[in-house]
């Protein structure tokens, strides 16, 4: 029988996580969910990201998830804790992953994290780096996001609003790694490489969605016999505008996304 694995965020940025899940544990059934009814969560309070993270759990395990990957970095940042106890199954979020394989091929160096501004404010990431001996510079970078939706992911204006994220980031240190600490990122990763190099930075790109995969596909191995050699199948949920989400979700999945079916998870 085949392993369910459901991905969870507020909106289409862990569909960059499935992109890599999908080839790493072949004749899987994945779940995925955007709560795109109430995102942004970086705007919300602890309490409220929680419980909206519980409830997105919990639909998720009614579904049949058998390993629940928060690809949202803002709930896990904020909301590990309470999602690991109201769910029954195994709970991976995208922060560990990351800074565990920078760790890996950078052990105490300093590294710089690009992320949302609400991901930078919960200081999560410089936690977890410093836990593995991590000197981390966390840089917000908050017209990121809106430009990748956009589409803009090769244009003049993207690689110019890098340049000057970059340049301040580099103005304070000397990074061995960079950590891309938002599921959105991974689609501009190479304009990223492309400025660090231009600024004269040779740091390792370390990417969260693919970091995140990997960690997922061994965990789900040490767990479950191998999957046969079909075809991973998926489905997509979304709280609100099923159309924008079919319309953007092939653009960070790398392929349709098929029907996206709208669900309500209350307010």
């Amino acid at each position: 029988m085949a392993t369910t694995i459901a991905v969870f965020d507020s909106g289409f940025g862990g569909l960059t996580v499935l992109r890599e899940l999908l080839p790493l544990v072949p004749g899987a059934q994945y779940l995925y969910l955007g709560d795109s009814a109430r995102l942004p969560y970086g705007s919300k309070s602890q309490a409220t990201i929680a419980r909206y993270a519980v409830e997105s759990a919990r639909f998720l395990v009614a579904r049949g998830a058998q390993h629940l990957v928060i690809a949202c970095n803002t709930a896990s940042a904020l909301a590990m804790p309470e999602i690991k106890q109201a769910v029954d199954v195994p709970v991976t979020g995208v922060i560990e992953p990351v800074v565990s394989a920078a760790h890996q091929s950078h052990p105490s160096a300093q590294v710089l994290v690009l992320a949302t501004s609400a991901t930078v404010h919960s200081h999560a990431y410089r936690l977890h780096c410093a836990a593995r001996n991590l000197n981390a510079t966390e840089k917000a970078c908050p017209l990121l996001v809106p430009l990748v939706e956009e589409g803009w992911i090769d244009h003049p204006v993207t690689r110019d609003v890098l340049r000057i994220y970059l340049r301040e980031a580099l103005a304070v240190c000397a990074p061995k790694a960079v950590l891309l600490g938002c599921t959105h990122y991974p689609l501009i990763a190479p304009a990223i490489e492309s400025g660090l190099r231009d600024l004269g930075c040779h740091a390792d790109i370390i990417d969260s969605a693919k970091a995140t995969a990997t960690a997922v596909a061994r965990s789900v191995a040490q767990r479950s016999p191998p999957s046969d050699a079909r075809p991973a199948a998926f489905q997509c949920f979304a709280t609100d505008s099923v159309e924008k989400f079919e319309r953007l979700g092939s653009q960070f999945l790398g392929r349709p996304v098929g029907q996206v079916q709208l669900v309500d998870l209350g307010g």
